[in-house]
């Protein structure tokens, strides 16, 4: 059943955990640390079901277990199918007498995986500690665990730990005979990892439902130092898939070398006329109307922890784009990367053959003002002054033979970025919440590197939208091995508690 109470303004936070424990947690704590076994297994059997987009079953049995968890505490659950996409999972706790109301959103879908890159099965969750310069398995503990010690499997970090989290704060707080002082709502999506495509006709449709004083996104990393943030934005993202085209068939190059015209090297130079060494764009327009950043900007970039050196040597970096221009400053800027290019073979497999075709597959991050059908209108014509025949249609054999360069284009949908104001109420709220349980003010950043469909919520809710990331900064999301600190499980446990029982206390009167 839904909660028909409409509160006049909403605004979207993500959650955070911190390495500092809540100083007014204590019965938290204690009640954690006498059921971190437990909490665990929960975490490990939702990463062991694999609920990647390629996988409809299993996303549907990672919701349907959703709800059933979420109806364990209390919660009024259920499913909100829209048409072609996985659920979005969706409860409510109210809380009598409460005033306020906010939203906990997560999501409940896994990057796809390659197994034979993992060092143990990605759904095969499996406990570790660092052990000299290695990762040594070990044992799930009976009673407390080691909190360096960590849990690794897809979709352990992101973003199921943040999800776990909040389901031991309620259990926590119910342990301790306290309740949540907010009104609780729980939004939690399964195609995040594929670009949030139909949340926004789940938006739409339930908008009037979905109405709060507050969202607490929580997806994403903690500060690279390992501190917690609280985060006003970020940056958008859309990827294209570039194909060149040579002849019919690999020629040899003995024969037709210096004849005919190489795709590899073609599509190498067209690659490399989008950008400089430093970064920056260099396509006609791509900066236009861009807002620069405020004095309050630049003041709160300058008041993060300085981790830029610590990263190189880390990353084993000589040195860093734009003169070893800040990080934080860099996430503020557009960017494009080339996540990676194929033609022809290398290594053992090298043949002496002019090959045929090369692709390459590009991601842009996008910052407010920029749109993913204004980058893709810009970079076409600019591939079109660099003399391309530019299609997006199937490349026949009578293209081929009209046009001297011919590049396919495949662009995916991707979603705008989005920045909220640095002194919205909520945020005000948040920070008083933070301070309080960390015992020092949090940091803030106006901008996250990584990409999170914001604009999508702000788009049919018409609210600001803020982010307090929760997982280690090192979970390797997205990738191989990832993992989740269990420091930084335990901590949000006390954040989402704190949260639940005190951010109405903070909320500006």
């Amino acid at each position: 059943m839904i909660v028909r109470r409409l509160l006049p303004c909403v605004l979207f936070v993500v959650c955070t955990a911190s390495a500092v424990a809540a100083p007014a947690g204590n019965d938290v704590r204690r009640w954690r640390e006498a059921h971190e076994a437990s909490i665990v297994a929960e975490l490990a059997g939702l990463a062991a079901i694999p609920g990647t987009a390629n996988d409809t079953a299993a996303l549907q049995r990672t919701a349907d277990t959703l709800v059933t968890l979420l109806k364990r505490r209390g919660v009024r659950a259920e499913l909100l199918s829209d048409g072609p996409g996985p659920p979005v999972v969706y409860g409510e706790l109210p809380a009598k007498g409460a005033k306020r109301t906010i939203v906990l959103y997560a999501h409940y879908d896994g990057q796809p995986v390659t197994p034979s890159e993992w060092a143990t099965p990605p759904f095969t969750p499996t406990l570790r500690v660092r052990d000299g310069g290695t990762w040594r398995t070990i044992l799930m503990p009976t009673g407390r665990f080691d909190s360096e010690s960590r849990l690794f499997g897809r979709a352990a970090a992101d973003d199921k730990a943040p999800i776990v989290a909040m389901l031991a704060a309620l259990d926590a707080l119910a342990a301790s005979r306290r309740t949540p002082t907010v009104n609780l709502k729980f939004f939690f999506e399964g195609e995040e990892e594929s670009g949030s495509t139909h949340v926004g006709a789940t938006l739409t449709r339930h908008k009037q439902h979905l109405t709060a004083d507050a969202w607490l996104f929580c997806d994403g990393p903690d500060h690279t130092s390992g501190q917690p943030q609280l985060v006003f934005g970020a940056r958008g993202v859309m990827g294209v898939e570039l194909t060149a085209y040579g002849a019919a068939r690999p020629l040899h190059n003995g024969h037709y070398g210096n004849w005919a015209p190489n795709p590899a090297l073609e599509l190498a130079r067209a690659l490399a006329s989008l950008r400089d060494d430093d970064g920056r764009i260099l396509v006609d327009g791509f900066y236009d109307g861009l807002p620069p950043l405020t004095d309050t900007d630049r003041a709160a970039l300058a008041a993060l922890p300085k981790v830029d050196d610590q990263l190189r040597g880390d990353l084993q970096l000589g040195a860093t784009e734009a003169h070893n221009a800040p990080l934080a400053e860099r996430i503020m800027q557009p960017a494009l990367n080339v996540r990676g290019i194929a033609s022809g073979h290398v290594g053992d497999e090298a043949v002496n053959a002019i090959p045929s075709e090369a692709r390459a597959s590009i991601d842009f991050r996008l910052v407010p003002g920029q749109t993913p059908t204004r980058v893709r209108e810009l970079i076409e014509a600019h591939l079109a002054k660099q003399g391309w025949f530019v299609t997006a249609d199937a490349v026949t054999p009578e293209v081929r033979r009209a046009h001297a360069r011919v590049m396919h284009v495949a662009w995916e949908d991707g979603y705008a970025a989005y920045r909220a104001p640095l002194n919205v109420p909520a945020a005000r709220a948040l920070r008083a919440t933070a301070a309080e349980w960390l015992g020092h003010p949090i940091a803030v950043t106006p901008m996250m590197g990584g990409g999170l469909p914001l604009a999508t919520f702000a788009d049919v809710l018409g609210t600001p939208l803020l982010t307090v990331p929760t997982v280690n900064h090192d979970d390797n999301q997205h990738t191989h091995d990832e993992n989740i600190r269990l420091q930084n499980l335990w901590d949000a446990i006390d954040e989402f508690a704190a949260i639940m029982t005190r951010l109405d206390a903070h909320w500006p009167k």
